[in-house]
Formats: structure tokens, C-alpha cells, sequence
């Protein structure tokens, strides 16, 4: 048998079916994935269990199902079939003419702040990408980064270079608290600490900036709700004495609305918006392409 680190002769097309049956997990759904023929698919399954001696996918009652191999050679494959796709496909990258998914991880927050101007400059420029976006949380998204499973995270995280992990700044954001108008805003921490907080965490996992702050004071504040998003949160301080500290552009001033938008009654830092991703991706001109697009979808500030 050919060992699979012996490329001369391997037909790397394969690597394409391969990929595109670990995803679909369905030779039909794969085949229009890809635009062939069923037949096709198959007979480069039957070469691909050839190839790497092992059966790839086994039928289960459920459907398919991809051998402890199979999972393994997925996110490694991934990673290749991006770098190939870099290296040769888009030596010159054609928005226009590419089709390809972007994998992205952000809060409802990151949505709400770069959606409304990203979508309409992805969709005139690039009518055949696919943006498809997860919140996985902090620490999530850098797994996820890590194993291949999405191409850019967009998120407060340490800002620079390691030995995998890419950052870039895209603006910083401040907190700012909200409150029912009858309660009033806290204007002391003493106030603050009185009353019951909503939280937003997209995972439990993640520590948030407020507590730091807060615990490196020796200080704590009563967490009534913690939400996965923020986008609820309004409606629940509404008529209530909770309070709700979140990133100031994530609040719209709305007359009427019975709310009040104040600043923290302490010092918190800033929020810096980053997007992330590997170093592997360092030289993907289509995620090149797509991180400008995102740079350049920046609002302005509403409340400078």
C-alpha cells in the first residue's frame, strides 16, 4: 500500500471530495456540494478507502458516519485544503468570481455593530461567498481557531502574536450602564453594589471585565440573570431596579424608551475589538479579503 505521505501520483482532488464528504456526511449532498456527479463521489470514496486504508464513512441507522481516521484527518485536511487554496487558487483573489464559506465566531454585540454595513459590501462585492457565523465564547472560538473548525474570531482577546494565534484591532468600545429611568443610574459604586446586575457571558467559562474589575477591588456585585447575548437585556431592566453594564455601542439612546444610559461609577477598561485567527491563515488572500471588508464596515461612534 502507498503511504500516504508519498504524494507522487495521488490525485489531490481527492482531498476535495474527502473533505466535502466529512461535512456533508452524504455522497448525494456532496456531490451537488461539489457539482458532480453521484456516481463520481463514489467511485472517489472507493479510491479515498484505498488511499488511506480505512473505510472513512460507515452506514449507521442515523446515516453515515465518519471513522475515528476520518475524524482525526478532518480539521488537519481543512487547514491544507485553506493553504492550498491561498498558495495557488487566490494568488490574485476575485471577490466577484470566488465561492467559498467563511466560517466566523462573534457575540450578537460584534453582529449589531458590523452586520448592518458588512452584509450589503459582501453581497455586492462577493454574490457567491457565504458568511456562516457562531458565539462560541472566548475560550471556544480560540479552540475552535486552533482546530480548523472556523477561519476568524471577532472578540475582546489579548491583542499581538503568539506562536499560532493572529490578532488585529478593529476599535476600542467603552462600558456603559443602563437602568429603568425611575430607578436612576447608580451614581455611586455604593449605589451600584445595591442592586441586582443582569450579566452577559457567552459562555460560563469566560471571565468577565466588569467582575475583574471589580474583585480586584476585593468588591462583588449580585448577578441576578446572565444572559448568553445582550440583545434581551433592555427589556429586562425596563420597570425593574436591575442594572445592565455592557459595551456603550451596543445601546441605542431611544426617547421614551423609560431607559437611562449613564457611565459606570468606577474605573473599567476599555473594550478592545479584535478579530482572530491562525497563523496558518497568514497568507489566505480571500480571509485577507474579507478582514479588510470588516475593517472597513466600522460605524462611527454614536456617542463620542
Amino acid at each position: 500500500m502507498r503511504s500516504v505521505n508519498d504524494l507522487s501520483g495521488v490525485d489531490l482532488n481527492l482531498l476535495v471530495v474527502l473533505d466535502a464528504l466529512l461535512a456533508e456526511r452524504h455522497v448525494t449532498r456532496a456531490a451537488v456540494r461539489l457539482n458532480k456527479t453521484q456516481p463520481a463521489v463514489s467511485h472517489a470514496l472507493a479510491r479515498l478507502r484505498i488511499l488511506f486504508d480505512d473505510p472513512i464513512l460507515v452506514r449507521r441507522p442515523g446515516g453515515l458516519e465518519p471513522t475515528p481516521r476520518a475524524v482525526e484527518l478532518a480539521a488537519p485536511l481543512r487547514d491544507a485544503l485553506s493553504t492550498l487554496g491561498g498558495l495557488v487558487d487566490e494568488r490574485v483573489f476575485d471577490p466577484g468570481r470566488a465561492k467559498r464559506e467563511f466560517r466566523l465566531s462573534m457575540s450578537d454585540y460584534a453582529a449589531e455593530v458590523l452586520l448592518p454595513a458588512l452584509t450589503p459590501r459582501i453581497v455586492h462585492a462577493a454574490p457567491h461567498l457565504t458568511l456562516a457565523l457562531v458565539s462560541l465564547g472566548r475560550d471556544g472560538a480560540r479552540a475552535a481557531i486552533r482546530a480548523g473548525e472556523i477561519d476568524l474570531a471577532i472578540g475582546v482577546y489579548p491583542e499581538g502574536r503568539t506562536d499560532d494565534f493572529r490578532t488585529s484591532p478593529l476599535f476600542d468600545d467603552a462600558f456603559a450602564c443602563l437602568a429603568d429611568a425611575a430607578s436612576g443610574a447608580p451614581a455611586s459604586l455604593r449605589a451600584y453594589l445595591s442592586r441586582p446586575h443582569i450579566a452577559v457571558s457567552a459562555s460560563p467559562e469566560d471571565n468577565g471585565e466588569v467582575d475583574a474589575a471589580l474583585a480586584a477591588q476585593g468588591l462583588t456585585r449580585r448577578v441576578a440573570i446572565t444572559l448568553p447575548h445582550w440583545s434581551v437585556a433592555p427589556q429586562l431592566v425596563r420597570g425593574s431596579d436591575l442594572i445592565l453594564t455592557v459595551a456603550r455601542r451596543s445601546l441605542t439612546p431611544r426617547p421614551g424608551d423609560g431607559l437611562v444610559i449613564a457611565r459606570p461609577p468606577m474605573a473599567l477598561p476599555t473594550i478592545p475589538l479584535v478579530h482572530a485567527w491562525h497563523v496558518r491563515r497568514d497568507h489566505d488572500r480571500g480571509l485577507k479579503w474579507l478582514r479588510t471588508q470588516i475593517a472597513q464596515s466600522i460605524p462611527a461612534d454614536p456617542c463620542p
